[in-house]
């Protein structure tokens, strides 16, 4: 059956290579790529923040790139800012003006460019006013009768909560305040006004689509996601093979595949021993980490048993976070030289951690999909993982035939003892190098996730 080619509109607060803070930032680059590469004409919006001028784009704007057009909304007092959301003293306080503007000033201009799309796909809480605009102020405009919107959820916990008093700034009638669309315990809720006026709505995997209707994990909005489940789909996030693949990247000391993978990775291995100033020990089991360092992303659990784990392997952790964690670690690193730590985000390190690792650990306490599992399976780096969300999905124990050590319940024994499997089958090289070279044929590329966006685009 012929692919269908569709009109699209893609709305993102952050966009790689142009900005990036997180996860969200390698979808929306990734994604409406992929969907142009099958055809589809696609038009993406994204802030004209701060520095987005040094990668070509016009004063008016514009972009165009690897077949999408790029529309950058201005507005120097909003936009042209050191940080997206906030800084060191937190939030910026006109955050619901910021992004209320950009959604509001994305239909104004496709209003002025005479843009009919088929979809506009919305990407959490900063986009997802866009589709409260589109049913209430543009209800009638005969440019977007046929117009329909898909709201992504990259990350429930975040959901653009305001004072109530802001409602007012928001260009919104009344009605959606009053019948309880946007108002969340005395505030307002972005993300709930999407989801509500939104036609349809997926998750970044299918196990995250299922755990956002329960109390667990719902985030508060568990009764409002139960009542548009009829709508609710999951599709498991992809990676770019063109960014993400050890026989490629530039930022290798050693490129390999699954031909000189165990002469190579080896290598890395050395020279990532070496940047964190770790015992060279080739027989030690490396576990790797690039991730926020907070309590979702497993530290609470981490810190009990890391003295443990240490006994039995090496560990680097690269990322920023909480501050006690922070310190927590740093103690134990002066005390152990098996731990390296390096508080930044680093893209250069970053690669290296996952070239040279023997193992990636993601003990997250939930994790609507990840994209480090799957990045660490092409690097020839074995997951070691909390069975929630998108990781459920996809990483699977060696016990099972999979390429992964899993641990189902959240707690610190439980990942202990993961990590004690992953350094008993590390001893059995030859059963560890097929292992390898399996979780290196596995294919998460977006060409595929692609295709199933455009089924979702024809409900």
């Amino acid at each position: 059956m012929p692919v269908k080619k569709h009109s699209i509109v893609f709305c993102s607060s952050e966009i790689f290579p142009f900005v990036k803070t997180g996860g969200l930032a390698d979808v929306s680059g990734a994604l409406p790529v992929a969907l142009a590469g099958h055809g589809c004409s696609v038009k993406v919006f994204m802030p004209f923040y701060k520095g987005i001028e040094k990668f070509g784009v016009g004063s008016n704007g514009y972009l165009k790139k690897d077949g999408v057009e790029y529309f950058f909304i201005k507005n120097k007092e909003y936009f042209l800012r050191d940080g997206l959301y906030g800084n060191k003293s937190g939030d910026f306080k006109d955050n619901a003006e910021r992004f209320s503007y950009f959604s509001s000033k994305v239909l104004e201009t496709l209003k002025e460019k005479n843009i009919s799309p088929d979809i506009i796909h919305l990407n959490d809480w900063q986009t997802a006013l866009i589709s409260v605009y589109l049913k209430t102020k543009y209800i009638d405009d005969p440019l977007f009768l046929k117009t329909k919107t898909l709201l992504t959820i990259h990350n429930l916990a975040y959901q653009g909560l305001f004072e109530k008093k802001e409602f007012s700034k928001l260009g919104l009638p009344s009605e959606v305040l009053n019948k309880g669309y946007m108002e969340f315990y005395g505030k307002i809720n972005f993300l709930k006004a999407g989801i509500y006026y939104s036609n349809i709505i997926n998750t970044v995997s299918p196990n995250y689509a299922v755990q956002i209707q329960t109390k667990k994990y719902g985030c508060g909005l568990e009764g409002v996601i139960c009542e548009r489940k009829k709508d609710l789909y999951g599709i498991l996030n992809a990676i770019d093979y063109s960014v993400w693949a050890p026989s490629c990247d530039a930022l290798l000391d050693y490129k390999y595949d699954n031909k000189n993978v165990s002469a190579q990775k080896p290598q890395n291995k050395i020279v990532l021993q070496k940047i964190f100033n770790l015992p060279i020990k080739e027989d030690a089991l490396l576990i790797g980490m690039v991730t926020r360092i907070t309590e979702q992303k497993g530290f609470d659990i981490l810190l009990k048993k890391i003295n443990d784990i240490l006994k039995i392997s090496q560990l680097i952790i690269l990322g920023v976070g909480d501050e006690s964690y922070q310190k927590q670690l740093e103690l134990i690193a002066q005390n152990n030289d098996n731990l390296g730590l390096m508080f930044k985000f680093d893209e250069n390190a970053a690669h290296k951690i996952y070239a040279g690792s023997d193992c990636f650990l993601i003990p997250s306490r939930f994790e609507p999909c990840g994209l480090s599992q799957l990045i660490s399976y092409k690097y020839g780096t074995l997951p070691i993982a909390h069975a929630t969300g998108g990781l459920k999905d996809t990483v699977v124990d060696v016990s099972a035939g999979g390429c992964g050590f899993v641990f189902n319940e959240y707690s610190s024994k439980s990942l202990n003892e993961a990590v004690c499997h992953a350094v008993t089958v590390y001893k059995n090289r030859k059963k560890w190098a097929e292992i390898v070279n399996k979780a290196m044929r596995y294919d998460f590329s977006w060409d595929k996730t692609a295709l199933e966006y455009i089924k979702l685009y024809d409900t």
